[in-house]
């Protein structure tokens, strides 16, 4: 149970402290919509997708304003559509995602996860249609995000696939070159990706999930930052880091019985089983809302210092430990995001020269997922692109952690130029990519092995 003293300073966090349920995510199943025939097919869907999420929006509403808690955005993720329309050919997945995109508008979601595949071990023809069709498919809808799984700890590294996604990225940031690639914002390429994320571009729910669930992502950088900054006030030199780690572990405690508390509430209304708990720094680029500000906090004199990555591992432990403790029920991602367009903090530290791609490859090895929302030169070749998805998939495989890779080709910029998303995107400048070559590399294709590591039968 809270104090009395912890009831208030939630209270606390609440009104100054940027601390909010970012998303409440609808999970939904589609096996039992499958059909030859498309028409079935999104007539099914349609059906499902409205007798589960007609309601969403109003009850996250009704359970925000009962606790003062405000739900940011509502969300759905389906089932793997890489498998749930295996027979489709490439035009009838680009109408899929289209189909997709209405319901999401339909249901007044903000967005829809799901539009996917899981290849770390080999690409089914369907699969292989619905990565062909990325670039129409999220240049013509808003709300659908995509995530393709390339490599696990069991299965090891789909080179096939790591080469394929390097080109379908650079396509799909043509396809909306008006928009400054807008739509790499919502691609994303994972290895060991769980089936139980509710934040986005990687939300989805797993074969073995439920067939309808609510999951809930809390988010609160802000309140871990003031918190840090309330001690070094208090206590000055004299606070050490196990003192800053157990009062980032206490924040999170706090943090994470909020969001159990409206993921629940909002689950037996709608009469759905509650499914996990998702305790994620996601920043946003508001000032005070920042990962990178809490590295600060810490003692850095900005993220990317030397220390950035001893204080990322520590941060994220900490959280980790806290959410834990406060629900039996956490899941998905549950750590630190450095993303880095939607950080004010983390942009900063990158425009100015002091956050490399290769510090935050780095940091990566110790915090959750991995190079995300980063913008690079339009005319980065596709070679590189799937060499660093390569990179980044052998940290998560060797690590047996998840890691995955948002990059954003910006076409027709270069280094130092700025892409703008808008909203909780952000914007970022354009970071330099080391030079050199993989063509060879990765144009060789094949497996790269799972480790040894994996053989725990």
């Amino acid at each position: 149970m809270l104090t009395e003293r912890e009831v208030i300073s939630t209270i606390d966090m609440l009104r100054s402290e940027h601390l909010d349920v970012r998303t409440v995510t609808l999970g939904l199943n589609l096996f039992d919509c499958i059909s030859d025939d498309f028409g079935t097919f999104s007539f099914k869907v349609r059906t499902k997708i409205h007798k589960f999420a007609k309601n969403l929006v109003s009850t996250c509403n009704e359970v925000g304003d009962r606790y003062g808690i405000p739900v940011v955005n509502k969300r759905i993720t389906i089932s793997p559509i890489g498998t749930v329309c295996a027979g489709f050919s490439r035009d009838q997945m680009v109408k899929t995602c289209q189909l997709l995109d209405d319901c999401a508008k339909e249901a007044g979601v903000d967005f829809l996860g799901g539009f996917g595949a899981l290849v770390e071990k080999g690409i089914t023809p369907g699969e292989r249609n619905l990565i062909d069709a990325l670039p129409e498919a999220l240049a013509t809808t808003s709300r659908v995000c995509s995530s393709i799984n390339v490599g696990s700890t069991r299965a090891g590294i789909n080179m096939d696939a790591v080469k394929l996604m390097g080109h379908r990225i650079l396509d799909v940031a043509e396809a909306t070159a008006d928009r400054d690639g807008l739509g790499c914002a919502k691609l994303v390429v994972f290895c060991n990706i769980p089936q139980d994320v509710p934040f986005m571009a990687g939300g989805y729910l797993g074969v073995g999930e439920a067939d309808a669930v609510i999951s809930v992502g809390v988010s609160g950088p802000g309140v871990v930052k003031k918190a840090i900054d309330r001690a070094v006030k208090r206590e000055g030199e004299n606070l050490n880091i196990s003192e800053i780690a157990e009062i980032i572990k206490t924040t999170a405690y706090k943090v994470t019985k909020v969001g159990q508390l409206i993921g629940s509430e909002v689950a037996q209304r709608m009469n759905l089983p509650f499914g996990v708990a998702d305790l994620s720094l996601a920043p946003t680029p508001a000032i005070g809302d920042s990962v990178g500000e809490i590295f600060q906090s810490v003692g850095l004199s900005s993220i990317g210092a030397p220390g950035s990555t001893a204080v990322l591992a520590m941060l994220n432990d900490a959280v980790k430990k806290g959410g834990v403790f406060a629900s039996s029920q956490v899941g998905g991602l549950s750590g630190a995001f450095i993303p880095v367009s939607e950080d004010a903090a983390i942009a900063a530290a990158a425009s100015s020269g002091k956050l490399t791609l290769e510090k935050l490859e780095a940091m990566t090895c110790v915090c959750s997922v991995g190079l995300d929302m980063i913008a690079i030169p339009g005319s980065t070749p596709a070679d590189i692109i799937s060499a660093i998805i390569a990179d980044e998939t052998a940290i998560g495989m060797i690590n047996a952690k998840t890691t995955a890779v948002r990059l954003i080709p910006v076409p027709g910029k270069t280094v130092g130029e700025r892409a703008e998303f808008g909203g909780l995107l952000g914007g970022a400048d354009i970071m330099p990519v080391q030079q050199g070559t993989a063509t060879d590399f990765i144009n060789r294709g094949g497996r790269i092995p799972a480790p040894i590591h994996s053989f725990k039968n």
